[in-house]
């Protein structure tokens, strides 16, 4: 099985991402920004970073490129999509998924080991996971408080929408602790925290992570 992993300008990410895919027991594919052509792959990811140097607005001028708008076209479709912290903005920018991602509130970087809430392990990206399951995975991101209005964050919260949740301490200000959502029909995912760092012990405060990329592969042979 495939997973591509989509470079952008400015992506920080896609080697961890790649590498991930790898650990879960997938063939990594290097996707490139200016290629519209998927090369066959069965899932994708979206690599946070800083695509185009994050001017306008991060993930602003990403929603345009090239292998954007077959993902688009793919997601609707039904491929598995995985947008990580500029990913989920990409997402986002995209309309995949709705809302939007702006400065955190204390208007500052941030990195840390953050504890989470798996609220929906329905996805194609979290079935591994129990429901209410407890990770720990890293944040790090400057751009990352979640943000919609409250008819949108009701629907979210209605429709069982809501795929991870801040624990403890909100570290940027994300509306009602939201760390990523899904669409409805849980194909595409959007994550503020990043799992791709989180798969080996040798480089993460856990092995957490590993679920979102396993998951996948599952959800994969049962379509």
């Amino acid at each position: 099985m495939k997973i591509g992993v989509v470079t952008f300008p400015g992506s920080l990410d896609d080697a961890d991402a790649r590498r991930a895919a790898a650990v879960a027991g997938a063939e990594p594919v290097a996707l490139w920004h200016a290629d519209a052509d998927l090369h066959g792959v069965d899932a994708v990811v979206l690599p946070g970073g800083f695509s185009y140097g994050d001017y306008l607005r991060a993930g602003a001028i990403s929603r345009f490129a090239p292998v954007m708008e077959t993902i688009i076209s793919k997601a609707g479709e039904g491929l598995p999509v995985l947008g990580i912290c500029n990913g989920f903005q990409v997402l986002c920018e995209s309309h995949l998924l709705p809302g939007a991602l702006i400065k955190n509130h204390h208007r500052k970087f941030l990195c840390k080991d953050q504890p989470l809430r798996i609220e929906n392990n329905r996805t194609a990206w979290t079935s591994d996971y129990d429901s209410n399951h407890e990770i720990t995975i890293v944040v790090k991101n400057q751009d990352g408080s979640f943000v919609a209005d409250e008819p949108t964050l009701d629907r979210l919260e209605g429709e069982g929408l809501v795929v991870a949740r801040y624990l403890g301490v909100n570290p940027n200000g994300s509306y009602r602790d939201i760390a990523g959502i899904t669409n409805a029909r849980g194909n595409v995912v959007g994550l503020m925290p990043h799992p791709e760092h989180c798969v080996e012990t040798l480089t993460g405060p856990t092995t957490d992570g590993l679920g979102f990329f396993t998951s996948v592969l599952k959800a994969v042979v049962a379509s």
